[in-house]
């Protein structure tokens, strides 16, 4: 079904080419001097032909006037030209793909640029290979697109214009039965073209598909091999692969569907030129100098309509991969700074939640109906309660990963909403259950909670999270690298590398939604530790599973599906004998 959705173009042609042109504006010298090029080539072809006329003609009226001096002239002329055609083909070939190259960087950059901005909703509904698609193998074939689009327009107007004058000149009636064919070879090109274009787009889907496909089975791999479902995903794999093979072949029929149309529409105007020039000829109304110059032309403006409608399949992979780009900008951004958000500073980390509302916007899943909650600065609150509750949507909401629908959250007296998003951000630390490591070393990764860190700040911050002892055990210290996601790492070595990143930071506000709960007995005592070192002095809100870990909380929130149900320390809440209570009673009996 979304394979469909994604097959069906939202977009003209025209639509495209407005949305790409801005892009020309930095290289409009280089665009400028390009076609200027592009002119100088055209018209030092299009000058043969006329020489081999005048040769032609002269040597047969009156071969006298043809002298050695006279072709050693236009020798020289043509070698001008040709030298001229040279310096021009240069510089088209390579500032002109260099162009096309800065322009793809660009498309790049600024499709990244969008993505950074997109909220977890995007994400949650969008396949990572599908994206990883649009922003690098979408992207190649525009470099091409970006250069030879205005290049082989430019040309193919001035040969045509520049060939219609000249052959009109030497026989009106026979350019225009030569021109009445070229409309209805455009009509016919332009239909095979809109069915290219349909099937380069689904080519281009499949290939995200595939790379969706192979990720997902790469990165979860020892889940594969440990359930022994290889099989299975080659057998998904193999699927997918012959979809795109089906694609694939269907867009080479529409190829060949192409290039045959064009090599008809070929014989016939030379089929036109000989038949009716050779009458011509044989009633005098055309000289044989003429009919020699006039087939060059012909071929000239054959060359160029053929060049153009190979260029048509160079021309829908690049307007395939600029609609591919298009539909990420167009993606609605629905976290931004409102007009008069200002940045937060000095946090003192009161938090409150007035009536606040919330359902996913993907698939309108309520979660919270005027939830009311007041956090104290420097307070340590723990969020207990069943799955589905909306434990960790809440943690979401504060730093503004969705909006909420009703209600407000206000940080230190004013609504969050009127701050700016990186400095809101900035102020609050996350320590989760699902660590992400980037691919690098272990330095990096802590040393990216805060920009411009010192070495000695990132190993103070090792130090606090109990990281510090085992990263000298490591291979190469600080410099050794965890691998993608960390996987040379343990659980409990990623999970307190990712506090040391949070103590880097060093934020008012810190969220710590289930950190231990993936961890053996040995790894969660450490990591607590580091954790209530963490901790200290700042306005900490926990979510866990593990009750023991709470204990000491300030105040502990029992949420469900009706809201805050019970409230009060550890000792209150097993005094009421409620939810809390049962919780905490069955987690004992389980050990």
């Amino acid at each position: 079904m979304n394979n469909q959705k994604e097959e069906v173009s939202r977009y003209s042609a025209g639509e495209l080419i407005k949305r790409f042109l801005p892009y020309y504006r930095k290289y409009w010298t280089v665009v400028v001097i390009d076609l200027f090029c592009a002119g100088m080539t055209t018209i030092c072809e299009m000058v043969l032909p006329m020489i081999i006329r005048y040769i032609t003609n002269t040597g047969m009226n009156d071969i006298t006037a043809l002298s050695v001096s006279v072709i050693l002239r236009l020798a020289v002329l043509y070698l001008v030209l040709r030298i001229i055609d040279t310096m021009a083909n240069f510089y088209m070939a390579y500032t002109g793909h260099v162009m096309g190259t800065k322009i793809e960087t660009d498309m790049r950059r600024d499709a990244y640029a969008h993505l950074q901005s997109l909220s977890d909703t995007y994400y949650n509904n969008t396949k990572v290979g599908q994206i990883m698609g649009r922003i690098t193998n979408d992207l190649f074939d525009v470099t091409e697109f970006a250069h030879h689009c205005p290049e082989e327009f430019f040309i193919a107007a001035i040969k045509a214009v520049i060939s219609f004058i000249i052959l009109s000149g030497i026989n009106l009636w026979l350019t225009m039965i030569i021109f009445a064919v070229v409309p209805v070879m455009v009509i016919v090109c332009t239909t095979i073209n809109l069915r290219l274009r349909a099937a380069f787009r689904q080519q281009r889907v499949q290939i995200g598909e595939l790379n969706a496909r192979i990720e997902d089975s790469l990165l979860g791999q020892k889940v594969v091999k440990a359930f022994t479902n290889e099989e299975k995903e080659k057998e998904k794999f193999e699927e997918d692969n012959q979809n795109f093979f089906r694609i694939k072949k269907k867009t080479y029929k529409f190829m060949a569907a192409f290039g045959t149309t064009t090599r008809a529409f070929d014989g016939l105007m030379y089929l036109v030129v000989v038949v009716a020039g050779g009458i011509f000829m044989v009633k005098e109304l055309i000289a044989p100098g003429d009919l020699v110059a006039y087939v060059m032309y012909v071929s000239t403006l054959i060359a160029t309509i053929r060049r153009i409608i190979e260029f048509a399949e160079q021309f829908q992979r690049g307007m395939t991969g600029i609609e591919r780009f298009v539909e990420i900008m167009d993606s609605d951004i629905e976290i931004y700074d409102e007009p008069d958000a200002v940045p937060c500073s000095n946090v003192k980390g009161d938090i409150k939640l007035n009536n606040v509302c919330f359902e996913y916007p993907d698939d309108h899943n309520i979660v919270f109906r005027n939830l009311n909650l007041d956090i104290h600065a420097g307070e340590k609150i723990a969020i207990v309660g069943p799955s589905g509750g909306g434990k960790t949507t809440l943690c979401n909401l504060i730093p503004r990963f969705y909006n909420i629908d009703e209600g407000e959250i206000i940080l230190d007296g004013k609504n969050i909403k009127s701050y700016t998003l990186k400095s809101l951000r900035q102020n609050i630390g996350m320590v989760q259950q699902d660590v992400y490591l980037f691919s690098g070393t272990v330095y990096e990764n802590i040393a990216y909670g805060r920009e411009n860190a010192t070495r000695e700040e990132v190993i103070e911050a090792a130090k606090k999270a109990g990281a510090h002892e085992f990263i000298k055990e490591l291979k190469d210290g600080y410099d050794t690298y965890v691998g993608e996601r960390g996987v040379k790492l343990s659980g409990g070595q990623k999970q307190r590398i990712s506090i040391a990143r949070v103590f880097l930071k060093n934020p008012p506000i810190l969220i710590l939604d289930e950190a231990t709960s993936a961890l053996d007995n040995e790894s969660e005592f450490q990591v607590a530790k580091s954790l209530q070192e963490l901790a200290k002095g700042r306005t900490t809100i926990t979510i866990a599973h593990r009750l023991s870990s709470i204990r000491n909380s300030d105040r502990i929130l029992v949420l469900t599906e009706e809201g805050i149900t019970e409230e009060g320390n550890h000792e209150q809440l097993l005094e009421k004998k409620g939810m809390y209570y049962h919780f905490y009673v069955t987690a004992n009996e389980l050990k």
